[in-house]
């Protein structure tokens, strides 16, 4: 199979993945009837589900992390991007995560809670390999850094956190009831994790949407913690504190690899 047939192949698979997705997503978003997300599994994915989970405005990045998917597979599709190396390396990984995305909206609805966690487990797995390839091949032009980079950085950003509140959902249902006094100490620990998580990859890759959705995630959780149920200040305030310090080291980050470009540049 030569290039060109095989770059026809990889944006045809990556429309077939979105087309997929948005289908999935307006059917979990109840757009066809039925239970809306935040009532399904028993309300285990509401803004109430865990200590982990944002307040109910915070899933409005949604929103754009589709409109940026959608432009990306537009922005791919055309003949320029057919056979460029960046987009042959990286397109499988992000038609992957654009099945399992639309897959997680389909288990949350139709499977169980457990599931929710594998599955947005692998998104969060695949989403870390697509910015790490992306880190081995420099974007071409500035649509290239926007649509792929902004895009598909978005959405790992936001798995980042998704995936947090998911996994304490789960286990905020099957942990024994002696475990909610360490309730504040659990939630502490893991975005602490979140933070070296977040810092490595704005590092390693120089970028600063994953962090900016990662920060925008733990913004809205703090609010959910002093306003909402269940209540706690200690998790709030080590979700500001993790943010801001995101959205610095991302802020570096940029800048560190525009000097380091400059002065390629300039030998």
């Amino acid at each position: 199979m030569d290039s060109r047939t095989k770059g026809i192949g990889r944006q045809t698979l990556i429309i077939a993945a979105a087309s997929f997705m948005l289908i999935a997503a307006a059917i979990g978003a109840g757009a066809f009837g039925g239970t809306s997300v935040d009532d399904l599994q028993d309300g285990a994915l509401s803004a109430q589900g865990s200590y982990l989970a944002p307040a109910g405005p915070a899933f409005s990045i949604w929103s754009l992390i589709y409109i940026g998917l959608i432009a990306y597979t537009v922005w791919q599709a055309l003949p320029a991007q057919r056979q460029d190396a960046r987009q042959q390396a990286v397109g499988g990984w992000i038609a992957a995560s654009m099945v399992l995305n639309g897959l997680w909206l389909v288990t949350a609805r139709y499977l169980t809670l457990w599931l929710t966690v594998v599955v947005i487990a692998l998104l969060l797995a695949v989403l870390a390999r697509v910015i790490v390839v992306l880190g081995r091949f420099p974007a071409r032009n500035l649509a290239d850094r926007i649509l792929t980079d902004g895009a598909n950085g978005l959405h790992f950003g936001w798995v980042t956190i998704a995936t947090v509140a998911n996994t304490a959902a789960w286990l905020t249902q099957i942990a024994p009831e002696n475990w909610a006094q360490a309730a504040d100490a659990w939630a502490i620990a893991v975005l602490v994790v979140v933070l070296v998580i977040g810092a490595a990859a704005a590092w390693a890759t120089g970028r600063i949407a994953p962090a900016l959705a990662t920060a925008w995630g733990l913004a809205w959780l703090a609010v959910g913690r002093l306003t909402g149920e269940p209540e706690s200040t200690p998790t709030a305030i080590t979700a500001i504190i993790v943010a801001v310090l995101l959205v610095v080291v991302g802020v570096v980050a940029v800048l560190r690899r525009g000097a380091r470009t400059a002065q390629r540049t300039s030998r």
